[in-house]
């Protein structure tokens, strides 16, 4: 072949031919994948759909999940604006039902991967995640905002004077403190001004969540307190327990439940203003953690003798309780729809994957102590943070966790998608990521 021949440039068609020749999904026209798509059932076309937004996007143009649906549910003769709402609601049903069976095969066999970081300056103690943002606080003067994904710091929230931070909580455009006796308000958007109310409004104030507008804390009385945060002032006051309101939750329905250190759990809805039931243990032990799953109507509890408790609050009767742990349980939480696992911190510094339904524990979780890989992130005043990528491993029901050394505890937890954030009263935030096998 003569070499000047050869070295002749192909013209522009000709690449665009072997480019297209490619036998890759993202050669396929729209055309090409509607035809594929006709052949799947409902089920097939929505796990499709959640590939890629391409896919989707073809999924939906097209209409095949109407058209599926209609043929299964016999509904040729319904309106279109129906059968488009029905597509929706099933397409989404679909969606988070896929979803959280992840979510529980990730916790219960996945592998995991932490990736830890040193957050504040002094040890804190407690963490909650929504959003995809983690607020971290309490021990020293200052919360964080971080992204739950990245691990880069986002932005922080000072404390305006020598009171100490209690509890707090955070929604899409505001942090709400309970900062010494009072509660005090960050603004996350616009002017970064902080309102404050009058000092002496909670006197011993133990634990607060805050549900727009409403902020409920937990008193050393027994008491609960109810501010309104357009009033500024305290609405309502519920004697809920004749000992220390050590825990409560407060669901988007208004309903409060509350523990005790006596042991007790009391419920009360805040449109009637009055204690609805109380809930009693099989153990002695105080309770030191509620969590509330609005989805089931289901309240958890762990106490400091290590049980996990279960109540319907339909019936208002326990469904199990279970000695997960010999020691304390600081804290529990789910991922929000999630009707199937539970996920439990304490004293002993293992992470604790639990069914809902039964309470038994389907996996037991520490932090291997054998560093991988180093990586830089930015974080404010301090110049850069090392965040500290390590593995877990899964114990198994006999091993001796007394043995294992270097188990902080875990004070508090917050669960999103596929992944666990724990705080260890210290100046640690850790961030534990499940990936299916």
């Amino acid at each position: 072949m003569d070499l000047a021949t050869s070295a002749v440039p192909r013209p522009p068609s000709a690449n665009k031919r072997r480019r297209a020749s490619v036998s890759t999904a993202d050669a396929l026209s729209n055309d090409v994948l509607c035809r594929i798509f006709v052949f799947l059932d409902i089920l097939d076309l929505t796990r499709c759909s959640a590939v890629c937004k391409s896919w989707r996007t073809v999924i939906n143009k097209l209409n095949m999940l109407q058209l599926q649906y209609n043929k299964q549910q016999h509904m040729d003769s319904s309106g279109p604006s129906d059968a488009s709402a029905c597509m929706e609601r099933l397409l989404n049903m679909q969606l988070e039902k896929l979803a959280i069976d992840q979510q529980r095969m990730s916790l219960q066999e996945g592998y995991i991967n932490i990736h830890q970081w040193k957050g504040h300056s002094l040890g804190v103690s407690k963490c909650r995640m929504k959003m995809g943002f983690v607020l971290t606080g309490v021990g020293d003067k200052m919360m964080r905002l971080w992204s739950a994904e990245s691990c880069k710091w986002l932005d922080e929230y000072s404390l305006p004077d020598k009171a100490p931070l209690i509890d707090f909580d955070f929604d899409e455009g505001k942090v709400v403190g309970l900062v010494g006796s009072r509660i005090c308000i960050w603004r996350r958007i616009g002017t970064r001004d902080i309102f404050s109310s009058r000092e002496g409004l909670f006197t011993k104030g133990l634990c607060m969540r805050y549900v727009d507008p409403l902020a409920v804390v937990g008193n050393e009385d027994g008491k609960v307190r109810v501010f309104d945060m357009y009033s500024r002032k305290i609405s309502q006051i519920i004697k809920m327990h004749p000992g220390a309101v050590s825990s409560i939750s407060f669901s988007d329905e208004q309903l409060i439940v509350s523990g005790s250190s006596l042991g007790t759990i009391a419920i009360s809805d805040l449109s009637s203003d009055q204690q609805v039931a109380t809930l009693g243990t099989t153990s002695s032990a105080g309770i030191r953690t509620l969590c509330l799953n609005p989805s089931s109507n289901l309240v958890f509890a762990g106490s400091s003798a290590g049980y996990a408790s279960c109540w319907d609050l339909r019936m208002l009767r326990s469904l199990w309780e279970r000695r997960i742990s010999p020691n304390v349980l600081y804290s529990m939480n789910h991922l929000r729809n999630d009707k199937s696992t539970l996920v439990v911190g304490g004293i002993d510094g293992v992470l604790r994957i639990v069914d809902q339904d039964s309470g038994e524990v389907l996996s037991r979780c520490i932090m291997r102590e054998s560093n991988n890989n180093i990586s830089n992130l930015t974080t404010p005043k301090n110049g850069s943070a090392v965040v500290e990528k390590k593995k877990a491993i899964r114990l198994c029901e006999d091993d001796r966790i007394d043995l294992m050394p270097n188990r902080p505890p875990i004070t508090c937890l917050a669960v999103g998608m596929q992944k666990v954030v724990t705080m260890h009263n210290d100046r640690y935030i850790r961030v534990w990521k499940f990936r299916t096998k």
